[in-house]
C-alpha cells in the first residue's frame, strides 16, 4: 500500500440525480480526472470560508480580486488610501486597465480573517467598485523576517 493511499479516506454520499449530473458536467468541463478531485476542492474552499467565520483571529493568506470604474483616477486614489490603512495585510497588488474605463486589481493579502473581512468591507464602500471577491487559504506565506528582526538569508535559519 502506497503512503498516498494510506493517507486517504473514503467517503460515500448520496445526491439528488440532477445535482449528480451537474457535478459530472462540471468535472468534464474542467477536464478533471475524477469527481473526488472536484469535491475535495469544494470542501477545502468551504472549510477555509467556515474557518474564517468561526475563528476570526486565525491568520489566512489569499487574494482580493476587484473590478472597478477608473473615473479619472479618483477610485484608484481612494483604493490606494484604503490599502494604506491595511498596510500589514496587503502584501502586493497587481493592476491592469480593462476596456470601457474599467480596471482589474488583484491584492495578495495575509492577516487575521477579521482584518481581511474589514479590508474587503472598506474596499466595497469605495464608490465605483463593481465586483469584489476574497479567496483565502490557511496555508501562509513564509515569514519575511525573523521575530528578532533579522531577515532570513536564503531560507537558512
Amino acid at each position: 500500500m502506497s503512503s498516498e493511499s494510506a493517507s486517504l479516506a473514503r467517503l460515500s454520499m448520496s445526491l439528488p440525480a440532477d445535482l449528480f449530473r451537474q457535478l459530472d458536467t462540471m468535472v468534464a468541463e474542467r477536464g478533471l480526472p475524477s469527481r473526488s478531485q472536484l469535491i475535495a476542492e469544494l470542501i477545502r474552499h468551504a472549510l477555509a470560508e467556515h474557518g474564517s467565520l468561526v475563528h476570526p483571529d486565525e491568520t489566512l493568506a489569499g487574494t482580493i480580486t476587484l473590478v472597478y470604474r477608473s473615473e479619472k483616477g479618483r477610485v484608484r486614489h481612494l483604493l490606494s488610501q484604503t490599502q494604506a490603512a491595511y498596510l500589514k495585510e496587503v502584501i502586493s497588488s497587481q493592476h491592469v486597465v480593462l476596456e470601457d474605463d474599467q480596471s482589474l486589481e488583484v491584492l495578495l493579502v495575509q492577516g487575521p480573517a477579521v482584518r481581511l473581512k474589514e479590508l474587503c468591507d472598506a474596499i466595497r464602500r469605495v464608490r465605483g467598485v463593481q465586483q469584489l471577491e476574497l479567496v483565502t487559504t490557511t496555508a501562509l506565506l513564509p515569514p519575511l523576517h525573523e521575530q528578532d528582526g533579522h531577515p532570513h538569508s536564503n531560507g537558512a535559519h
